[in-house]
């Protein structure tokens, strides 16, 4: 295949047009989910649909990051495959992924273009998931059509999958693109995210996933399939956490955010395990109480702060030393009603009433 040899820095890619039935045959589409223990099933499709079939195969990939395929999206882009004439279908370059190094061959005296090797496995899409699903429709229905079309693609070789899921993020991290919770858990893979939000990124991984956590699977993440009741926002939760982590974190210091994240972690567990004591039968009565809502679980999280910086040690003990601490938060149950809860706390949005709940916290328990 011919393409064109790319250096920027010290990256090297290919640019090449690949014949779209070829490239159809050497790419693998996925979809990413979150196993609580049993796979994601795939949705149900309507007989004689062969796009939702085809999707719901793709969500049974264990190994996969990206969005799940939209199927609309994929249709829009198929109608359009069908009706351009004058424009070309696929205009954009596609982004393509492989782990293995391939060979390129310079052709005579310009060393930037020449014969490149296909990988032995398959691609992996960074880009144009979409677009691509669309091909492969258009190609059943329209074959001839199809075999007209060369497909421009950008190829990256001889990396890690790190690497891909870190070009996946640069390209779609604009808020209209990537949904943020699923940014949130690419924080830990990217590179160029600083540490402190690698760190509040595994913190909420671990408030979601671990069994003594007081938070396991009532985060509201992207791809969960948890049927209990979500209490707060992934994104809601990483951006206090984070807030948190950073007022900490001192970039002079060459923390590890894999350590880091365990220090906090544990902290916020006992600091959880704690309030939940003390909260008794309101902690988790979403329907008659406000105290496992978004709104108070971040006033809860900056207490949590202020209360590991002056009584964080020793851990030994401490979630029952912070069950006394916090103890005068039982007369504060009725306030926490959510009937007339807004009354109570009155604010101009959610911003200044976590700001309110936060202060009268501290104010009743001292701190």
């Amino acid at each position: 295949m011919l393409a064109t040899q790319v250096r920027q820095k010290d990256a090297i890619f290919y640019f090449a047009a690949y014949p779209a039935k070829a490239l159809l045959e050497k790419v693998r589409f996925s979809s990413r989910f979150y196993d609580e223990g049993t796979p994601i099933a795939a949705e149900a499709a309507p007989e004689g649909d062969e796009i939702a079939k085809f999707i719901g195969r793709i969500e049974k990939s264990d190994k996969a990051f990206q969005r799940t395929m939209a199927r609309d999206k994929v249709r829009s882009i198929r109608n359009f495959y069908e009706t351009a004439s004058n424009q070309p279908p696929i205009p954009g370059t596609v982004l393509l992924f492989t782990a293995e190094k391939l060979r390129f061959r310079g052709i005579g005296d310009n060393e930037g273009v020449g014969h490149l090797s296909d990988p032995d496995g398959k691609y992996l899409i960074i880009d144009g998931q979409h677009r691509l699903a669309a091909l492969h429709f258009y190609f059943r229905e329209r074959p001839d059509e199809a075999a007209s079309i060369n497909v421009p693609c950008i190829i990256f070789d001889g990396r890690s999958e790190d690497f891909a899921t870190e070009m996946f993020v640069i390209i779609n991290s604009t808020p209209t693109r990537i949904n943020k919770s699923h940014l949130v858990d690419l924080y830990e893979r990217v590179s160029f995210a600083s540490p402190d939000k690698r760190c509040a990124a595994r913190v909420v991984e671990h408030l979601y996933g671990r069994d003594d956590s007081p938070l396991q699977y009532r985060i509201n993440r992207l791809g969960g399939k948890s049927k209990q009741e979500k209490w707060i926002l992934q994104a809601e939760l990483f951006n206090e956490v984070n807030r948190w982590v950073k007022s900490e974190w001192d970039p002079k210091e060459d923390l590890s955010p894999t350590h880091q994240a365990e220090r906090f972690y544990e902290q916020l567990r006992d600091f959880l395990k704690a309030s939940a004591q003390v909260w008794g039968e309101t902690w988790g009565k979403n329907t008659t109480h406000m105290v496992t809502k978004p709104v108070t679980l971040k006033a809860l999280i900056r207490v949590c702060a202020d209360l590991s910086e002056k009584d964080g040690e020793p851990t030994a003990g401490r979630v029952k030393r912070w069950v006394e601490r916090l103890q005068p938060w039982t007369e504060m149950k009725s306030a926490f009603k959510s009937e007339g809860f807004y009354e109570r706390f009155p604010a101009k949005g959610q911003v200044e009433r976590v700001g309110r709940i936060y202060k009268d916290l501290c104010k009743v328990i001292d701190l």
